[in-house]
């Protein structure tokens, strides 16, 4: 109930009044049943409130039933978020993603919904696509949903190029990871200088962001924020979202990053774990970040946190680090884990002689190297250098030896 009412608050609504119900099956007309409509009948004049908002997803006919009873607007748990991140988008591809998950929400629930597909007033629930395309009828819908899907393959081929640029002078590639409102961006701009919109509302991040991160071992390294992760995320934003999930199943590290001060910790990082799973991401290395350490009193011991947190025997990451995003506490020790960890470019100590001519070669190892001697002898110079694996295959032709 708490993040059903974060959620709200995020998507702008004012929590006035909770109500939990336990029963043994769910009513087909109306979710709750004909008592349970009656006390929330009761509950929306007493606060004068607009909207209803369920926990769980409303069959079409349930949300009809819902709203003609109590006389406002009724959205479920699906709906609520499609509205965020409709809120949130602001690249082309995010809008894109949004507006198809959205269109595939609304497809069922266009027979005998009548004039109310057509509200447009203030408020959460009514950002949809917009009113042309809620006004149209299935055909048009899935036209418009065709063209999306090919729009999205698009963009997904122009990530495939990117990333063959990107692998063209390979750099390891590190996607945070984490359930929503756990620092993940807060974190990202600290390790990059980045300038991500960090808030403590869920899913300020929605569009993925991916900046040069340098380690202390001098590899530079490519890390990309990513929308968070939340309980029962709809298969519709899952589907959706492939092209941008895309970076998280590409990536040669995750960091799975945990609000470790609350008390949901456990349960939040077993629903990122199994998003992970059917992404097909479980099998990429991991570092648990425990995040928000400077709300926890004491001295946090990070094995005992991690214990607590890791419920799962089977997803064991490759090591735990402490850090608060926010003051930089444990950033350090981060870094030199993410160097530990990452061994798709390990380093070492080499000798290189260059022709003086070809400034090229000696400029690449500059840029992604670490240049610790520099020697000029008549028409050529040799530098010694801590040179990553990648740079110096790229070089073989000009190395002399290497440690």
């Amino acid at each position: 109930m708490e993040e059903l009412a974060a959620l709200a608050m995020s998507a702008g609504a004012r929590v006035a009044e909770r109500q939990i119900q336990s029963r043994g099956r769910v009513d087909s007309a109306t979710f709750v049943g004909s008592g349970k409509v009656e006390e929330l009948k009761a509950q929306v004049l007493y606060h004068e409130a607009t909207t209803v908002i369920f926990d769980r997803e409303l069959s079409p006919t349930q949300q009809r039933n819902l709203e003609k009873a109590l006389d406002v607007k009724v959205l479920d748990r699906t709906q609520l978020i499609l509205d965020i991140f409709a809120r949130r988008a602001r690249t082309r591809e995010g809008k894109l993603q949004v507006e198809l998950a959205q269109l595939n929400y609304l497809l069922p629930r266009l027979t005998g919904h009548g004039a109310a597909m057509s509200r447009l007033g203030g408020g959460i629930g009514t950002r949809g696509p917009g009113e042309t395309k809620l006004e149209t009828d299935r055909r048009r819908i899935h036209q418009r949903i065709s063209a999306i899907h090919r729009s999205l393959e698009r963009v997904r081929g122009g990530r495939t190029t990117q990333r063959r640029q990107r692998q063209a002078v390979p750099l390891a590639t590190i996607a945070l990871v984490g359930y929503t409102n756990a620092g993940k961006s807060t974190l990202f701009n600290r390790l990059t200088g980045a300038e991500v919109l960090t808030d403590a509302k869920m899913f300020a991040t929605l569009d993925p962001t991916v900046r040069h991160v340098t380690l202390p071992s001098h590899r530079r390294t490519l890390m990309s924020d990513t929308v968070g992760f939340i309980r029962n995320l709809p298969t519709t934003l899952v589907k959706a979202f492939r092209a941008t999930l895309e970076e998280v199943v590409e990536a040669e590290l995750l960091l799975h990053v945990v609000d470790s001060s609350s008390p949901e910790a456990a349960r939040q990082t077993s629903h990122v774990l199994a998003t992970l799973s059917e992404i097909g991401a479980a099998a990429t290395p991991q570092i648990l970040v425990l995040n928000k350490i400077d709300k926890i009193p004491g001295d946090p011991d990070t094995a005992s946190i991690a214990r607590r947190i890791l419920s799962d025997p089977d997803h064991q990451p490759a090591g735990a680090v402490a850090i608060s995003a926010r003051t930089g506490d444990g950033f350090e020790a981060l870094l030199q884990k993410i160097d530990e960890t990452l061994v798709l470019d390990p380093v070492s100590k080499c000798l290189f002689h260059f022709p003086i001519a070809e400034g090229a070669p000696l400029h690449l190892l500059h840029e992604h190297g670490r240049v610790t001697a520099t020697r000029y002898t008549g028409e050529s110079c040799e530098v010694e250098a801590l040179t990553p694996a990648s740079i110096k295959r790229k070089l073989e032709k000009y190395l002399i030896h290497a440690q």
